[in-house]
């Protein structure tokens, strides 16, 4: 036992290795948030990810199909892929597209707003996944790995980079009305040290006690708090000292010096009504206009990696009435996107933010079939498509007004230049300025990665 200790004793010792040392604070804190340098100059500082999630359709977004109006009603003739549920004849889209900006990329009409950006936008029609579930496809997107637990991309960032500050959190996941499917794990650390995980902010409150619980204390003064922090913080060491390692109790030192700063900033980033009549006209009325001008005030202010998903659950999981469905959900976003990324553009950051749009998979252009306890007899939406699906790409050093790779003919797979959820990350990682086969952490004797042994950067989508 004792001689397997000592081997152990490096291993421990391996698991809390960082990019780089963190800085100390005033208050002699060592922060492992603070900010620290990538692999090399990024082009991209920060991201918002705009989450769909529930899957959108591409053949009714970004990727238009007109061959299937042609065979509407009739059997594909190279017939169905297999998805989650029984698909039948060719579903046209129901909404017009039309070509925008000088590029001349055609976007739905759901989407006007946002096409009118075009031309910064590189729109990647050649997505695919693993399997046509949400759970497995909403961890690969968002964490890399669609069955182990594994550190989110929300977290390698801010374990890589750090934030720029200390007062906020370095990931923000902002969730309207309660959590979405796999809850939590979306933005789970994992194995990472807990203070790299996502911070849940329900913003379907606007009042910032709401918003996030618990922030303000009412009974103690700052000069009292930090006093009883410090104490605290002394009884805390005493404690590893006598135990030794205990990533729990570290998170939780952590957890409590985050809250005590976040007093100092959290109530004015989250306060959207510091801004002026003209900025809150442009991102229009709703709780989507006002999370998406929430995250730009984050960003703003430092946050590294902000996520903004559509709602609990899956709204854009449209299996039914889709043309309805869609439609209301692309509305309470499309202003608001065109709105941020003139936003953006107006003070500066443009440049040095990645903007992901998308879900964890497409919708498949054939149209779904009734089935018990599914779709009330419908037959007017459509079901999940790992195949082939888009999302897209803008600011952070993107190459903008384009159009990356294909689905086939009638949008059920990708078939020119794919483009697998591992391809996406390691391009992302690129532009924030990591070689992501080298940006790594190990635990448990190996050294993990978020695109484990895949990925290929797609050069072609960088500026």
């Amino acid at each position: 036992m004792g001689f397997a200790m000592l081997g152990l004793a490096g291993v421990m010792q391996d698991a809390g290795r960082l990019v780089a040392a963190p800085a100390e604070s005033t208050d002699g804190y060592q922060n492992p948030l603070s900010a620290r340098l990538p692999h090399f100059a990024a082009k991209a500082k920060r991201v918002i990810h705009i989450f769909c999630n529930g899957g959108p359709s591409h053949v009714d977004t970004f990727d238009p199909k007109p061959l299937l109006q042609k065979y509407a009603g009739q059997s594909l003739p190279t017939g169905n892929l297999a998805t989650e549920r029984k698909t039948g004849a060719a579903f046209p889209s129901p909404y017009k597209f039309q070509k925008y900006g000088q590029s001349g990329i055609e976007v739905s009409e759901i989407f006007h707003h946002t096409a009118q950006h075009i031309d910064d936008i590189a729109v990647i029609r050649s997505m695919h996944a693993d399997v046509p579930n949400h759970e497995p496809s909403l961890l690969l997107m968002n964490c890399g790995e669609s069955r182990l637990v594994r550190p989110s991309l929300g977290s390698w960032l801010t374990y890589g980079l750090g934030t720029d500050n200390l007062n906020l959190p370095g990931f923000i996941a902002m969730v309207p009305g309660g959590y979405p499917i796999q809850e939590t794990q979306n933005w789970q650390s994992a194995f990472l040290p807990g203070v790299y995980q996502g911070t849940y902010v329900n913003t379907q409150h606007a009042e910032i006690d709401k918003l996030i619980e618990n922030v303000r204390n009412k009974w103690l003064t700052d000069g009292a708090q930090r006093q009883q922090l410090n104490a605290l913080a002394a009884l805390n060491k005493h404690h590893l000292e006598q135990r030794g390692l205990d990533p729990a109790l570290d998170s939780r030192i952590h957890s409590f010096e985050l809250a005590y700063r976040m007093q100092r900033e959290a109530a004015e980033a989250f306060d959207v009504n510091r801004e002026t009549k003209e900025v809150l006209e442009s991102y229009g009325p709703g709780t989507q206009a006002r999370q998406i001008l929430i995250a730009r005030r984050l960003i703003e202010r430092g946050v590294r990696f902000v996520q903004v998903w559509h709602g609990q659950g899956q709204p854009w999981d449209n299996h039914d009435d889709i043309a309805e469905n869609h439609k209301r959900l692309a509305g309470q976003t499309d202003k608001a996107i065109g709105a941020l990324i003139t936003d953006l553009k107006r003070l500066g950051l443009f440049e040095e933010t990645l903007i992901l749009w998308g879900g964890e998979f497409g919708r498949t252009p054939t149209v779904e079939l009734p089935q018990a306890g599914a779709n009330a007899g419908k037959i007017n939406g459509r079901d999940h498509n790992h195949w082939g699906f888009t999302c897209w790409l803008a600011g952070g050093g993107v190459k903008g007004g384009q159009t990356y790779g294909a689905t086939d003919e009638f949008g059920f797979k990708a078939v020119e230049k794919p483009v697998h959820v591992h391809d996406l990350h390691a391009t992302m990682l690129k532009l924030m300025g990591f070689d992501h086969e080298k940006l790594t952490y190990r635990y448990a004797g190996r050294d993990f990665r978020l695109t484990d042994v895949h990925g290929k950067v797609i050069s072609d989508l960088i500026a």
